[in-house]
């Protein structure tokens, strides 16, 4: 263990004569400090991911490719979409995973502790939009249970009540959503399974005739749907050191690519194929809708809509809530309970009723490569500050210092994003790849060489 490492018995106790600035953390308590107590080993870890990735922005997606890909070009542009996600999430969740600190307090080093709400601006505005738009569809397929089954159909009820279930289970924090991830995770692979063949076996003449005897494309748009699914979880690549600290601390980085790539792969392949077929088939594009003419009889009906609606919350939950949540602690200084709560409420005012629409597929598809090409350059600056700069050693009692060297912001790194940023946005079909080396190698260069970047190099 190195001087800087925190030890697990003297992390939050006094150091020497003065008082250590890192946070006290309770047991079972959610907070920025350095987690010690690891809940997550491999298993868990895994069937949180996948629990977690079940997104239906992957079938919005994948509906979106109809008349652009054929059915092997959408497997492989997802397949190649998830390896590098795998080794992204690695990568960045090693400050997290050996230090046991959240992205909040990742990023210090490399913005300093002002210019850390830009990041967390960036990551939260999506996680919020996301956490909307799931919870409408959600809401959608309990409204339909209900009208299937009593006749009761009121879309702003079930929409009101989703939204206050998915806060309540929220504010569980990490403890919570390690049973809620892990018991859905079975639930869900087996729906999307079920789901995966009951389309082929409804839809197999059309989907021979619109998806597999064409001939697609390998170029420009095959790579830019690579980064459609990869944009997906860009977000979730930015601050995987939320989740990574979690980890117990015997898991390699190729155990943790291997968790990662065979926890999205799976929830991606079906939910961005089912999108497609289904799209591809009949032209519809509202989810709800493609499932409920997927599947042959009510019972089976009930069972996929409501896998529909736990979907959605395993995926809010770990993916949309606890990262604005953490940001809001630290710029607030508020406790978790009340920033899960107000993300929540947030998420009433992103108008998801307007996302969902048939239209909309396409503006969503340009808001995962616009948040992207802010993503990618923060991803690259951190990646360049962590490995690079710092060689993967941190002062951790600087990182917690307010006053210390970490204070204002670190210019070098807004500069090099605002670089990345504009790369990213000149080559938007391709923008979270475009921004990685223009942003990473002005990151390095400008701290080597710009003045007020000197304290943070040195610290």
């Amino acid at each position: 263990m190195t001087a800087t490492e925190p030890h697990p018995e003297t992390a939050f106790a006094p150091l020497g004569d003065h008082v250590s600035h890192i946070e006290t953390k309770a047991i079972g308590e959610e907070s920025l400090a350095p987690q010690e107590t690891r809940i997550m080993d491999p298993w868990s870890y895994l069937f949180a991911w996948l629990g977690g990735c079940v997104s239906i922005g992957t079938f919005t997606i994948g509906s979106g490719l109809v008349g652009t890909l054929n059915l092997l070009q959408t497997v492989v542009a997802i397949a190649i979409g998830c390896a590098v996600i795998g080794v992204a999430l690695m990568i960045n969740g090693q400050a997290g995973h050996k230090y046991g600190i959240p992205f909040m307090v990742q990023a210090r080093s490399a913005f300093g502790f002002a210019g850390t709400r830009i990041p967390a601006l960036v990551r939260s505005v999506p996680a919020i939009v996301w956490f909307g738009f799931q919870s409408w569809i959600g809401a959608g397929a309990l409204n339909l249970v209900s009208a299937t089954l009593f006749g009761y159909d009121n879309m702003v009820v079930f929409f009101i009540g989703f939204q206050f279930l998915q806060i309540g289970l929220s504010v569980l924090g990490f403890h919570g959503i390690k049973w809620l991830e892990n018991i859905g995770s079975v639930f869900i692979i087996g729906s999307l399974v079920y789901m995966f063949f009951s389309v082929i076996g409804k839809y197999g003449d059309e989907i021979m005739t619109n998806l597999v005897n064409v001939e697609g494309t390998w170029g420009a748009p095959f790579w830019g749907a690579t980064m459609l699914f990869l944009g997906i979880y860009s977000t979730m690549m930015l601050n995987v050191s939320d989740y990574s600290r979690e980890l117990r601390r015997n898991v390699g980085p190729f155990r943790q690519v291997v968790i990662y790539a065979n926890s999205i792969l799976p929830a991606t392949l079906f939910m961005g194929l089912i999108g497609l077929m289904v799209s591809g088939a009949t032209g519809e594009v509202d989810p709800i809708k493609v499932f409920s003419s997927a599947v042959d009889n009510k019972p089976l009906l009930v069972a996929t809509l409501l896998f529909i609606a736990f979907a959605q919350v395993t995926t809010n939950i770990l993916n949309n809530v606890v990262p604005p949540a953490y940001a809001l602690m630290d710029v607030f200084k508020i406790n978790f309970k009340t920033a899960a709560v107000i993300v929540g409420l947030l998420a009433f005012a992103t108008f998801p009723w307007e996302l969902v629409k048939d239209e909309s597929a396409a503006g969503l598809g340009l808001f995962i490569q616009t948040y992207s090409a802010f993503l990618g350059p923060i991803f690259a600056i951190l990646v360049v500050d962590y490995f690079v700069l710092r060689r993967q050693t941190l002062d951790i009692d600087k990182l917690y210092d307010a006053d210390g060297p970490y204070r204002g912001v670190n210019w070098a790194a807004v500069i090099a994003m605002a670089i990345g940023v504009g790369a990213a946005l000149t080559f938007s079909a391709l923008s979270w790849y475009a921004s990685l080396l223009p942003a990473g190698i002005a990151y390095f260069l400008l701290m080597k060489h710009l003045p007020s970047a000197r304290r943070f190099l040195d610290a």
